[in-house]
């Protein structure tokens, strides 16, 4: 940009490349830690050195975790259902599913979906360590929560063909309509998922 100092310039930029952020709130959030104490862009920049060299991911089930842990704090827990096998995307869908404190069985990360066109195969994906997970034989359900788009979508059928054979139950998270919402609201797909997934009353 024309008339900034290239450090506030630089600052911008790496702003623009986190996920939703523009050049606008990047031009916000730089000016926002320009005029705060030093103490402010110390923490800031110490946390982001921090989350880099201190964290790391689950050797069984590749969610984030403290750096030098054997495993995270969710498979290390004895009382958590092993059973139950929660298959994500990434570790920020654990975060969530974990906030409605209605799920106790253990997850797998596949760090990212299948995408063809940017060239993300299984084989960039944590498939192989699911299978030989379910392969040992005490997961009995495999949920498969990936996101309801077509990458999640066809991850999910592939997941499915590669675990059918190892003859444990296989879900997927039901979509429909959310709580509170009224149809008039509601897109085609969101309506037709609705009508694939009724229950009994």
């Amino acid at each position: 940009m024309a008339g900034l100092p290239a450090p506030l310039e630089a600052l911008i930029t790496a702003f623009e490349r986190l996920p939703g952020i523009g050049p606008k709130t990047a031009s916000r959030l730089a000016f926002f830690i320009l005029r705060q104490p030093d103490e402010v862009a110390q923490q800031l920049a110490e946390a982001l050195l921090a989350v880099k060299s201190q964290t790391a991911n689950c050797p069984v089930c590749f969610n984030i975790m403290l750096a030098g842990q054997e495993r995270c704090q969710i498979c290390a827990d004895p009382r958590r259902d092993e059973s139950q096998l929660c298959v994500v995307e990434d570790p920020l869908d654990v975060l969530v599913i974990e906030r409605t404190g209605g799920f106790l069985g253990r997850y797998h990360v596949l760090q990212g979906v299948l995408n063809p066109i940017e060239g993300i195969g299984p084989e960039q994906l944590r498939i192989r360590p699911l299978i030989e997970r379910v392969q040992e034989g005490r997961v009995r359900e495999v949920i498969i929560a990936t996101n309801p788009s077509m990458e999640g979508d066809a991850t999910a059928l592939y997941l499915r063909q590669q675990l059918a054979p190892l003859g444990v139950r296989i879900t997927r998270l039901a979509r429909g309509l959310p709580m509170g919402g009224d149809l008039e609201y509601a897109d085609q797909n969101t309506l037709l998922r609705a009508l694939a997934g009724r229950q009994e009353l």
